[in-house]
């Protein structure tokens, strides 16, 4: 039988490298958990397969650096997408390891991957966990990064990330402390996409 826990233990091993560090440990490893222990939250009865997914959302993302792609969205997104491939394959070769089947791995590679967003389930509850853990874990340090972004801009990205979500990561969203900015700024950006998020809403698959 293919062996869980220690794929869990080998993607965590191989997050373990981070060089750099949050709260004393690898960074990466401490979002990791941040991503199980949100699934488990959001979706108590998730998969062995989206628990892997989850757990490899960011496997060694180090290594892909942001400043190796020009800026602007192109390549923001030309960069998540070498991230993207990037995790499922890392992931691919650690189940491999462990006697998962070439099945089960391109699962976990689709779900990194993000594909059939808002049609597959489990696909649609990976997106709604790493937007959780962003708003809850993240949000503030991007503030405090982009201090010279203007609040139309903060907006806007907020209302791309919740076009992305569905209706239990909206619940799961609203439901976070957040400091009086943040989440006026996130109210803002779901007042604006009221009627997108909305026909989203109608078509999203959740588990």
């Amino acid at each position: 039988m293919p062996g869980f826990e220690a794929t869990i233990a080998a993607i965590d091993a191989a997050n373990a490298a981070d060089p750099r560090q949050d709260s004393g440990a690898p960074f990466e490893t401490i979002y990791a958990r941040r991503m199980s222990s949100c699934l488990e939250s959001l979706y108590p009865e998730a998969s062995e397969l989206l628990k892997i997914a989850a757990r490899a959302q960011h496997l060694r993302r180090w290594e892909i650096a942001r400043s190796d792609y020009p800026d602007g969205r192109k390549g923001y997104n030309d960069w998540r997408r070498a991230c993207r491939e990037h995790h499922a394959r890392l992931a691919g070769d650690i189940m491999r390891a462990q006697g998962y089947d070439e099945g089960a791995i391109e699962r976990v590679g689709g779900l990194i991957r993000k594909e059939q967003l808002k049609k597959d389930p489990e696909s649609q509850a990976l997106e709604n966990v790493a937007a959780v853990v962003f708003l809850a874990h993240y949000f503030d340090d991007f503030l405090n990064k982009h201090v010279g972004y203007a609040d139309d801009k903060i907006i806007d990205i907020l209302g791309k990330t919740l076009c992305k979500m569905s209706p239990p990561g909206h619940a799961a969203a609203m439901a976070l402390p957040m400091n009086e900015r943040a989440r006026s700024l996130v109210a803002a950006a779901v007042a604006r996409e009221t009627a997108a998020l909305e026909r989203l809403a109608a078509r999203a698959r959740d588990p």
